[in-house]
């Protein structure tokens, strides 16, 4: 069982990021604030308690008879512990009561008399503090919100421009991966800011330049060396027509010609990979053209054309194509082989095992055959060179199979489909680029 994955953009996860981060930072400096603010205001509220106390003290110790004025109390049976303890030591001091049930606090004040007695005044904490505080804690609530939004905000726009920077760069690079190698992925992104995008874009454009150079340096040897034996193979080919007639004269002849076959193929995958290969377009009539075609290659392939369509293509190379597939479906697949024509789109079917999984995941590749039911026939160009000639052509190839593995024999089957494009292809085998009036 796969794990369930979670897919996110760099926008989002960096929008997060911050976010994050300033929400951290906005509380953490909002509860600095809150409790600094509350300590001095309560700190200025017990001063100004124990002034009032002071003065409450010098009217009780001079007037007669001797009466607790301004609120204050003689030996109040609710006097704090902590500030009882104070009084027993002589010592005045002021104490903030925090309420169970919430509220304001209360805001205490004693001072010892001479008799023993302890003075003491206490008030709830001013209401008009408590305001205060209520807008301070709502102003820090409003700013801690506004930074999470705004880092947030920052964090779009930031993980915006790399994303996008990314999106380029994959971009650029599906297309080096679709054989386009001019594209440079460091010019897509473009950009005037220097970050690990560059660094990843000039990475890639050496790996591009690093794989290019060998894919020629290989292409350049595969058609040197097809080249060179091109001369010793019709030698060898026009010797073997001169042996006398039998068995053993007919296999050399066979193979002589099978491997003048290979030699050609090689050449001409050499030449497609090249890139020099230019159609010669004609306007033809792609049912009629292909009906006729398939009965001179294989006579016992069934044609139906559902729907005729003008096409400009280049006759021999569609021809090429068309023989390549009907060669495979004959070696690899079972009859009865079907062409279907629909408009500008070819279908070739066999009722053979279908297209092995490599050859379906990766597309055709040189001298590879797929399974081993299909070993020891032929060398894995034929798909190959039809798949260069439909890249010359303009067109698209893909390959399918009609049913998947465990269908009854007989049910599935390959399928190769050729789509011709609506227009003619431009120099270099691409579909061109399609302007609308206003």
């Amino acid at each position: 069982m796969r794990p369930l994955a979670l897919r996110t953009g760099v926008r989002w996860k960096i929008a997060v990021a911050i976010a994050a981060v300033g929400a951290l930072i906005a509380v953490t400096l909002s509860l600095v604030v809150h409790n600094s603010a509350r300590v001095s205001m309560l700190d200025n509220a017990r001063e100004v308690q124990m002034e009032r106390l002071l003065f409450a003290q010098r009217m009780y110790e001079s007037s007669k008879p001797k009466e607790p004025r301004f609120g204050t109390k003689i030996n109040d049976p609710m006097l704090p512990p902590q500030l009882d303890q104070l009084m027993r030591d002589k010592r005045r001091g002021t104490y903030v009561q925090e309420h169970r049930h919430g509220g304001p606090p209360d805001v205490w004040a004693a001072v010892p008399l001479a008799n023993g007695d302890v003075l003491s005044l206490h008030i709830p904490f001013a209401d008009r503090s408590t305001a205060i505080m209520k807008d301070l804690d709502r102003a820090l609530v409003i700013g801690s919100v506004s930074v999470v939004f705004g880092g947030c905000a920052l964090g779009v726009l930031i993980g915006g421009q790399l994303s996008r920077r990314l999106r380029k760069a994959a971009a650029a690079a599906g297309k080096v991966a679709q054989g386009n190698t001019d594209v440079r992925v460091r010019k897509a992104i473009g950009g005037v800011v220097r970050d690990e995008t560059d660094e990843l874009a000039r990475a890639v454009d050496a790996l591009t330049d690093a794989l290019q150079e060998r894919i020629e340096a290989e292409r350049r040897v595969t058609a040197d060396i097809a080249h060179e034996l091109r001369t010793p193979v019709t030698g060898l080919l026009t010797a073997a027509e001169l042996l006398p007639p039998g068995r053993p004269s007919e296999l050399v002849r066979d193979r002589a010609q099978a491997m003048r076959t290979l030699v050609e193929d090689v050449l001409e995958v050499a030449r497609l990979d090249s890139a020099s290969e230019r159609a010669e377009l004609q306007e033809v009539s792609l049912g009629e053209f292909v009906e006729r075609r398939v009965r001179a290659l294989d006579p016992e392939a069934v044609v139906h054309v559902v729907h005729e369509s003008w096409v400009s293509t280049d006759p021999r190379r569609l021809e090429r194509i068309l023989g390549n597939l009907l060669a495979n479906a004959a070696k690899h697949g079972k009859a009865p082989v079907e062409v279907t024509v629909e408009g500008r789109v070819v279908r070739v079917r066999d009722h053979g095992p279908g297209f092995p999984e490599a050859l379906l995941r990766e597309g055709p590749s040189r001298f590879r055959t797929g399974a081993s039911d299909r070993a020891g026939q032929g060398h894995g160009l034929g798909l190959t060179i039809a798949a260069g000639q439909a890249r010359v052509l303009g067109a698209r190839l893909t390959f399918r199979n009609a049913a998947p593995e465990g269908t009854p024999e007989g049910a599935g089957g390959a399928i190769a489909v050729l789509w011709l494009p609506d227009h003619a292809p431009t120099n270099t085998g691409s579909f061109p680029m399609i302007k609308f009036a206003d």
